[in-house]
């Protein structure tokens, strides 16, 4: 049967892939009077003189809220914010699966930046930690820059960060395979949204050599016009050869190409025009940039694409839940930069260097090992960077 198909009937039969589940047993007057009224008034009154208590008197230290307005979902763009809740509940499904985390899924009816901001400012006290989701870019930039100035808890766009993560962590092990150096490394990026512009700033801190990004219109270059204004920002902190013209440009001897754009927007005379052993992640979905087949057949050494059915899925589903559960851990007050390449790193990492190959760069996501060690890199990193505030912590 067909996936789309049978994964239609899958829904009909869950009626929702998450339900709420009480960790408090109430099967006697006792019991009730622990969990409700007389009892939970102390809890309540404690927390009313310390609200840090929240933390810890309340499931709050280990729940995210997975927040879309439902403007850029997975391939299927802005399909509005009651059909994006099917995804949020997998996102949430996931979280629960791959790292113990609870998630609640939130669907804000609003295109307006400053509403979603309000709305989600104050509902954030019921929270760890905020996964926004599938929201289309700039907006999402400024919603995302206002919630991190206005709350103290981990705000995370994951289209943005966690594919820049699993991107980075595709990277280091595949230039492991290549034995070239990243400080000496042209990567060209296609695609300057949320993704690209994320995944540019990540490989920026992991000091890649020079990173070239193309858009619709062709190379990024600091000093041209743009309607995006994220892309002044990045416009100036890539392309250090001023580069002009096209994508096929853009890949002439470059070592790394990753695309976060559309379909077949790469053929394999460009593959043939890059350095050698290039490195290839066709991340489009659900038809790459250009198949594996053919990159390989243009001299790719390495492929990688967002897809299962190929070797190399780039899948955020290896970052997210442990970033995530390593912020909660500490009570991290933010998802910094030394966060996001600490968990890079321990998903490289994961794939040991009797398996490491060009066919498997990257841990199966199955492995719960690898959100484990993703959640302790995360975990130290916001201690050693002065954003927890428990210094002591135990992930198992």
């Amino acid at each position: 049967m067909d996936i789309m198909q049978s994964a239609l009937e899958k829904h009909y039969e869950w009626n929702g892939k998450i339900e709420i589940i009480s960790r408090a047993s109430i099967t006697n007057r006792n019991e009730l009077s622990h969990a409700y009224t007389p009892g939970v008034a102390k809890p309540c009154l404690e927390i009313e003189k310390n609200p840090e208590l929240s933390f810890e008197l309340t499931r709050r230290n280990n729940l995210v809220a997975v927040i879309t307005d439902g403007t850029a979902v997975l391939g299927l763009g802005d399909i509005g914010p009651l059909a994006a809740m099917p995804v949020m509940e997998g996102k949430c499904a996931l979280f629960k699966e791959f790292a113990d985390v609870d998630a609640f899924p939130i669907c804000i009816n609003s295109k307006d930046t400053d509403e979603i901001v309000r709305t989600i400012e104050l509902i954030a006290g019921s929270f760890g930690g905020i996964n926004l989701e599938d929201i289309s870019a700039p907006r999402c930039f400024e919603i995302e820059k206002k919630l991190k100035e206005k709350l103290n808890i981990p705000i995370f766009h994951d289209d943005q960060h966690g594919t820049a993560i699993v991107a980075c962590a595709a990277m280091i092990n595949a230039t492991k395979l290549t034995g070239k150096n990243m400080e000496d490394m042209t990567l060209v990026i296609n695609g300057a949204g949320a993704a690209g512009i994320a995944i540019a700033k990540l490989f920026i801190s992991l000091e890649i050599g020079n990173i070239i990004m193309v858009d619709i219109n062709g190379i990024i270059c600091d000093g041209d016009e743009f309607e995006n204004p994220a892309h002044y920002e990045i416009a100036k902190l890539t392309n250090k050869g001023k580069k002009k013209g096209t994508l096929m440009d853009a890949m002439n001897s470059a070592d790394a190409f990753i695309g976060v754009s559309k379909p077949d927007v790469v053929n394999e005379e460009m593959i043939k025009s890059m350095a050698d052993k290039p490195i290839v992640f066709a991340m489009a979905n659900p038809v790459p940039e250009i198949m594996p087949d053919k990159a390989k057949n243009a001299g790719a050494f390495i492929v990688g694409t967002g897809r299962s059915d190929f070797p190399n899925q780039i899948n955020n589903v290896v970052a997210f839940p442990g970033v995530f559960k390593g912020a909660l851990s500490v009570r991290a007050s933010d998802i910094n930069e030394e966060m996001k390449l600490a968990a890079a790193y321990a998903i490289a990492n994961s794939v040991s260097e009797d398996k490491l190959n060009c066919d498997n760069i990257l841990p199966d996501p199955f492995d719960k090992s690898v959100s484990k060690a993703v959640a302790r890199a995360v975990a130290e990193a916001a201690v050693k960077s002065d954003i927890a505030v428990i210094k002591e912590f135990d992930i198992r």
